[in-house]
């Protein structure tokens, strides 16, 4: 493996179609090193990016996790990388089961097991924030729908339905997935409880208006290398969810601190993306993001190069100097433009998912579509510099509205 600074390492990076990882392998392509592009769709629009000098197709993660670490392993080998840098969560269970099998083949830009034991389940990551005084909404873990029907009310209308892991590796055969949902009355939670029963269990929690918040960090052994906060714009689904338009913002030190004190306690290693409500009663965690976080093209464009100090991390250990990065450009603003459609296809209609919750005006929905030609604002993957992956991006989604209209009619 090439560890001397200097040298042209090779860098594989995972989920290829991803704005994230576009912007992973569009920072690691400048510096002219060698990164290999992959994902299980061979249409991935990272294969078309300039800065991908080899492309890797590799078997779904979520139906053959165990063909997947062995092509990602056998890769390592043949084409001598250095370092995989996996991007979802869907990659990375896989790979923590198998970490022992790449010890001698080349590094993985993971957190140790432990680390990332907590922050894949959020029932410990909020026994972690309250032992360390981190504000979190109030919750009730429950297994069934009888435990939900008893110990819902007390928190109020609407609940938010958060199953206590995101994914679960099943035996090394499949990565099951599972989403958040709300309820608004006992009928409904019943209702949704119904999907996780037997499956995952559920935290129920209080629903928590306020503004989305993430400290995004790098961090080496508990301490923070560099560190970026970006607020949340426009959500899918509309009223919570992945974000869809978002801006940089200054950062918190409230904010800083928590996100600090809980990743210092893990001894974390890697990226990280800590995500915060801040309403009436001030600032309460929604969760520790252990991995690639969305909107990373946003920190990119604003001046933190988040993805070559994690490559440099890896391939060279942490830099002498002890000071924490933190200048960037405020005020950027950068879009996943399929999420933004879905957001302003979704206010147009006035369709609303979930009926109690507050749904924005079609005129906010109308500014967001005139919006889209405002040159001020950036994207995830449309680039002018790196035109084919956004061009790409553009025919998907085409293809899906399309799609859509003509079921409609």
């Amino acid at each position: 493996m090439s560890r001397v600074k200097g040298a042209r390492p090779t860098i594989l990076v995972t989920d290829a179609g991803r704005g994230s990882a576009i912007s992973i392998i569009r920072s690691l392509g400048r510096k002219g090193w060698h990164v290999i592009a992959a994902d299980a769709d061979p249409r991935s629009p990272g294969f078309r990016s300039r800065y991908a000098a080899e492309r890797l197709c590799y078997p779904a993660p979520e139906t053959a996790p165990r063909e997947l670490v062995a092509t990602l392993l056998q890769t390592a080998r043949e084409r001598q990388v250095d370092l995989i840098i996996p991007v979802t969560d869907a990659i990375i269970l896989p790979l923590a089961g198998a970490r022992d099998e790449f010890a001698d083949v080349c590094a993985l830009a993971m957190p140790d097991p432990a680390a990332l034991d907590v922050v894949t389940n959020k029932l410990k990551t909020l026994e972690l924030a309250e032992r360390l005084g981190v504000p979190t909404p109030r919750t009730a873990l429950v297994h069934s729908t009888r435990e939900a029907a008893e110990r819902g009310p007390a928190l109020g209308w609407p609940i938010v339905l958060k199953p206590q892991n995101s994914r679960l590796y099943r035996e090394q055969v499949a990565v099951e997935a599972f989403t958040v949902c709300y309820a608004e009355n006992p009928e409904r939670l019943a209702e949704q409880m119904a999907r996780f029963e037997g499956r995952c269990p559920v935290l129920l929690q209080e629903y928590y208006r306020g503004s989305g918040q993430g400290v995004e960090l790098l961090m080496h052994e508990g301490r923070p290398l560099a560190a970026f906060q970006h607020k949340r714009l426009r959500e899918v689904p509309v009223n919570g969810g992945a974000s869809a338009f978002r801006e940089s913002v200054p950062l918190d030190t409230e904010l800083y601190r928590h996100s600090v004190r809980m990743l210092e306690a893990l001894n974390w290693t890697g990226l990280a993306m800590v995500e915060f409500k801040v309403g009436a009663e001030g600032p309460k965690l929604m969760e520790i993001n252990g991995r690639v976080w969305g909107s990373l093209p946003l920190a990119v464009r604003s001046g933190m190069d988040f993805p070559a100090r994690l490559a440099e991390l890896y391939l060279y250990g942490p830099p002498a100097e002890p000071a924490t990065e933190s200048r960037y450009r405020v005020g950027v603003r950068a879009r996943n433009l399929e999420l933004d459609m879905v957001w302003i296809a979704s206010v147009l209609r006035g369709k609303r998912r979930y009926p109690f919750l507050a749904m924005p005006s079609r005129r906010e929905g109308m500014a967001a579509l005139l919006g889209l030609l405002n040159p001020a604002y950036k994207f995830d993957i449309l680039s002018l510099d790196d035109p084919r992956p956004g061009l790409a991006e553009i025919i998907k989604i085409v293809g899906k509205f399309g799609g859509k209209l003509k079921e409609a009619t």
